[in-house]
């Protein structure tokens, strides 16, 4: 299974491309949406050639989701710890988008390593919510300013939901798909992906479990956000899921969870019409291949016609 990376990758090649161009003064203005309707905003200047602005729109929070201005819970503050100084946040951020960022490459060394970590902008600031609940399990307490069932929006107009305590969070999914055929894949694949945790080699990854009703977890939420045609995907993280490293790659497959099962989706339905798309052209080669079949049988040189019922009768009355 293919899993998303966390930078853009996009993004990652133009902040590349424009801190190895740093003598040539050119004017950059890149606008593009990525997955879960995130939109970007590159924006450099002649006048400023080393000034770069990078904006960032998130879809719309739904009304229980926590947010303050357009951004998930500690936004801000997981903004300021990642990029340090060198990064100011523009108040208020340009019109149409949610966060404003700007970089002065005369002030901070652009490598590759900084830069990666601006690509992933993405994961730092939607991820937010999900770094201050973990790092609350790690030792084992929870923050008090939380309450006991937590919405984190991740798609537009769309949350997934947690509950946390002091020795494990609950993560809970309702699974949404528009079209059928995707809704009738994504049930499969999830059957599938929660049967796949029961193997050996997966005793250490977190429990998950699936169901076509809301788990019991989701008592108390708005019955809005509880319509899931594809059910309802249920992860347990316990502290050793979120110590050292492996906190940001927690935070990152649980915020992009959906967007993962909608690629995998996606792309076996693109492989079933793949084959499909062969087996009807081995058999129109095959018919092509076909010697056409006669219309009359000879013997010995002679040729016959064969006699239907109403034939054979007028014959035999002569």
């Amino acid at each position: 299974m293919i899993l998303l990376q966390s930078h853009s990758r996009f993004l990652l090649q133009t902040l590349l491309t424009r801190a190895q161009n740093l003598d040539k003064a050119v004017e950059l203005d890149y606008q593009w949406i990525e997955f879960d309707d995130v939109r970007y905003h590159v924006q450099v200047t002649m006048k400023n050639p080393n000034l770069l602005l990078l904006s960032v729109s998130l879809p719309n929070p739904p009304p229980e989701a926590m947010s303050f201005d357009g951004l998930p819970l500690g936004a801000i503050e997981a903004i300021k710890t990642t990029y340090g100084t060198g990064f100011q946040i523009l108040d208020p951020p340009r019109d149409g988008f949610s966060l404003t960022l700007k970089l002065n490459f005369s002030k901070v060394r652009p490598d590759e390593e900084l830069l990666t970590k601006l690509a992933s902008i993405r994961e730092v600031v939607m991820g937010a919510p999900l770094k201050i609940i973990f790092k609350h399990l790690a030792s084992r307490t929870v923050a008090p300013e939380l309450d006991r069932l937590v919405a984190v929006m991740h798609r537009p107009n769309e949350t997934f939901f947690l509950v946390p305590q002091a020795d494990k969070v609950t993560v809970a999914f309702p699974m949404r798909f528009k079209d059928s055929v995707d809704t009738i894949l994504a049930t499969s694949f999830l059957k599938e992906f929660v049967e796949a945790r029961r193997a050996a080699a997966l005793n250490t990854a977190p429990s998950c479990s699936w169901s076509p009703t809301a788990p019991q977890e989701l008592e108390g939420a708005p019955k809005e956000t509880l319509s899931a045609n594809a059910g309802f995907v249920t992860f347990v993280i316990f502290p050793r899921h979120v110590e050292g490293k492996k906190l940001d790659r927690t935070v990152w497959n649980l915020s992009t969870f959906h967007a993962y099962v909608s690629y995998h989706v996606k792309f076996s339905e693109g492989f079933m019409h793949t084959r499909m798309r062969r087996r009807v052209e081995s058999m129109i080669q095959a018919l092509d291949q076909a010697k056409p079949l006669e219309k009359t049988r000879s013997m010995n040189n002679k040729s016959f016609k064969r006699l239907g019922l109403n034939d054979a009768n007028h014959t035999n009355s002569k």
